[in-house]
């Protein structure tokens, strides 16, 4: 059998946009993902459905599963034929281990291929209005491991005494020692120094002060790894250069119920705006087959309704299939959201809202799920399933882990069916969704919806008096819960 690769791709600090193009494509196209705890779990949404997806998750101070079964897994893998992808928070080769790893796989001559990541010092500083390096305030700069196993193996004179700016990685239960080892070796007490926790993520904290007092202000506000804690008067820039946490939804988490493949609109804004979002569950789609005969059947209705941006595409993607012209589509086309109204639009077709859809005519209505599952107020025409959706239940044992740290304050809902979704998965994942619900604030897109959490006993806090993203997304901003 032919020896298969492995690809050490560095994830980045926790933004998903600050993962490589290069290391974008390595997720893409893997056959088995090894990823670590200090990652966003999001970037694994690019994998293929039939990718294996290991988690390799430790922390500094409880054991997990072991850096030699790690090595065992990579090669295993590998010498099964299998493209593999050791995902690594921030860059493989900082604190990543990533030299015991590749020399397991140079011992038995598995080729592998290293892509660096933005490292998590650089990036979680830059979030908190630090940069590193500047030419009057610091022009030296190192990294430097605070776990217990090497403190005595750190050079505080050098430190001290040659480096402007020093990171330290993971060192916040050490945070007194390294504040006295400094101090004993020349740093003056009022060096300014700044913790960073979740650095890049929403829920980004910082904790600032000097050499003094930052040990008390950390325990003050209760901070502990992930964090990143910098030291050097470059910190004096921050006032001037904090621009991460100034925006407006800073701090704040969400979770956005899904019910589709396409990206988001409101995901990516409010992540835009510095929130932290998690969307679930995770969806994809396979085609349906269907025969032209009764494919063109379907365009002697005087009515289609697409109850999805899916279903429309997958209907249209038939067409394609059978070389039938566009044109020929001589039926009012009708859509129950504007997201599938411009999937229409895209293909150059015009759709109205359901709810202008007259009563006269033949129906049909095309959806995205079997019909047993149909939605009774789609309308009585005849129903047809374009596309096979449906939840990829790999993400279920990953949600508990996308909710760790603080908790979710709002829960956003775009129609009756991501309800039903999130209630369903949500509990399948042993997440308790009625108690995450009871405490977070909850917004809807449209009437619907909302009508369908107080079936399920939720109070409503939020819901544009249009039914759009854009005024949903004003509603959090301005905070207008009634």
């Amino acid at each position: 059998m032919t020896k298969g690769k492995v690809y050490f791709v560095g994830a980045g600090p926790g933004d998903v946009g600050l993962i490589t193009v290069k290391g974008q494509k390595a997720i893409e196209k893997a056959d088995v993902i090894l990823y670590d705890r200090l990652l966003n779990p999001k970037l694994l949404e690019a994998a293929t459905l039939d990718c294996e997806l290991i988690y390799c998750g430790k922390t500094p101070y409880t054991n997990g599963i072991s850096q030699g079964e790690i090595n065992e897994l990579l090669v295993s893998k590998a010498l099964a034929g299998h493209r593999v992808v050791r995902l690594k928070g921030g860059d493989p080769a900082v604190f990543g281990r990533v030299g015991e790893e590749a020399e397991a796989l140079k011992d038995e001559g598995i080729p592998f291929e290293i892509i660096p990541g933005v490292t998590s010092s650089i990036a979680a500083s830059i979030y908190a209005g630090v940069p590193v390096t500047h030419r009057d305030y610091g022009r030296s700069f190192a990294m430097v491991t605070g776990h217990d196993r090497t403190k005595k193996d750190i050079d505080w004179n050098g430190l001290v005494n040659s480096i402007d700016t020093v990171a330290f990685y993971m060192g916040v239960a050490n945070l007194p020692y390294i504040r006295e080892n400094l101090i004993n070796h020349g740093k003056p007490g009022n060096t300014p120094a700044l913790v960073i926790q979740w650095g890049t993520y929403g829920r980004q904290e910082s904790v600032e002060g000097t050499l003094d007092d930052i040990v008390e202000r950390v325990s003050e506000r209760s901070l502990g790894n992930p964090a990143i804690t910098l030291v050097g008067d470059i910190i004096s820039l921050r006032g001037k250069l904090q621009w991460f946490e100034k925006k407006p939804l800073y701090g704040q988490r969400f979770l956005v119920a899904r019910t589709g493949t396409a990206k988001s609109s409101l995901a990516e804004t409010l992540l835009e705006l510095g929130g932290e979002v998690i969307e679930f569950p995770k969806w994809h789609a396979a085609k349906v087959k269907i025969e032209e005969s009764q494919l063109l059947s379907f365009l002697m209705y005087d009515r289609i309704l697409f109850t999805s941006p899916e279903s429309a595409d997958g209907f249209l993607d038939s067409l394609i299939e059978h070389a039938v012209d566009f044109r020929r589509i001589t039926s009012k086309l009708y859509v129950l959201s504007r997201k599938s109204k411009k999937a229409l639009q895209q293909r150059g077709l015009m759709a109205e809202l359901k709810s202008k859809m007259s009563e006269a005519g033949t129906l049909l209505v095309v959806g995205d799920r079997n019909r047993d599952q149909r939605d009774p107020a789609h309308g009585d025409g005849d129903y047809f399933q374009s596309i096979d959706k449906f939840v990829d239940e790999r993400f279920l044992e990953i949600l508990p882990r996308m909710l760790d740290g603080i908790a979710v304050g709002t829960v956003l809902f775009s129609n009756r069916h991501s309800v039903d979704m999130l209630m369903q998965y949500g509990n399948k994942a042993d997440v308790d969704i009625e108690g995450l619900l009871n405490q977070a604030s909850i917004g809807v897109i449209g009437e619907s919806t909302g009508n369908r959490l107080k079936d399920y006993g939720f109070t409503l806090d939020m819901m544009p008096n249009e039914p759009s993203v854009e005024q949903l997304v004003e509603l959090i901003v301005n905070r207008n819960v009634f």
